[in-house]
Order: structure tokens, then sequence, then C-alpha cells
């Protein structure tokens, strides 16, 4: 898992070049914008797939908690049950939704609709990953209370 969170870190930098270059690509060039746009929205929802689940479990995501942030108290094991079943069902339910037009999309390599250009079926499989990730933090979270329970 850390050599994904790694993987997904990096690619904030070819994502940084790519949206720098939009304008001179466009401006000066006057072509290959769309191109480094397409691939910028790529690098971005993997990026962001990764991202939630890696601030979820460094407990650093914008969240409204009950306790401040500055205590040293663990949570009681009964949030972690409780947002899985908040999240397990959503989870389940949007794999379980998407796995068709997913599997369509990356069987037929859907392209972008305005340029026509290879990868969107990418983004869709960022949806399953970011799901999946968010599943797995659900349980990791679960699993860590009962582990911890004498």
């Amino acid at each position: 898992m850390r050599l994904l969170m790694f993987i997904a870190s990096v690619l904030v930098f070819p994502l940084t070049g790519l949206l720098f270059l939009q304008w001179p690509l466009r401006d000066w060039l006057q072509r290959y914008s769309r191109e480094a746009n397409d691939l910028g929205q790529i690098l971005f929802a993997l990026y962001v797939a990764v991202a939630i689940y890696a601030a979820s479990r460094a407990n650093t995501h914008l969240a409204a908690h009950a306790t401040p942030a500055h205590t040293t108290r663990t949570p009681a094991p009964w949030r972690a049950w409780a947002a899985l079943l908040c999240m397990g069902p959503w989870a389940l339910f949007m794999l379980w939704a998407s796995a068709g037009p997913t599997r369509d999309s990356v069987l037929g390599w859907e392209r972008f609709p305005e340029t026509f250009n290879p990868g969107y079926f990418v983004i869709k499989l960022a949806l399953e990953l970011l799901v999946l990730l968010v599943l797995l933090h659900a349980l990791q979270a679960v699993w860590r209370n009962v582990r911890r329970i004498p």
C-alpha cells in the first residue's frame, strides 16, 4: 500500500507540468493543449483516488471531529464500526452500480468525448480504486480496533 501511495504522490509532478504546459501549448504552438488536458485529467483522477485514502489513513482529512485534533486519546472503537456501517453499504453499492459501465468502458477503451483521445476509461477505473480504498480504510479501522481489544 505504501508503494501505491508513493506512486500517487509522484503523480503530482507530471500533473503540475501538464497544467503548466496547457497555456503555452495553446498560445504558442496552438496544438497539443487538449492532449495535455486529457492526460492531466487522468493523472488527477488517479491522484485523488489515492490521496483521499492516504489523508483518511493519516487522519489529516478535513473533517468535523467530535474530539479536538490535539488530544492524544485514541478514538472509541464504536466510531470505526459506525464509519464502516456508513461507508460499507455505500461502497458496495458503488462497486456494484459502476462495475458494468466501467467494464464496458475498459473493454471499449473509451475515449474522451471532446477530443477522442484514448484514456477516459482510466478515470472510471480511478472511481473503482477510490471506492475500494475507502472500503479498505473502513475495514482497516475496524480491524485495528478488534485487535486492540483484550
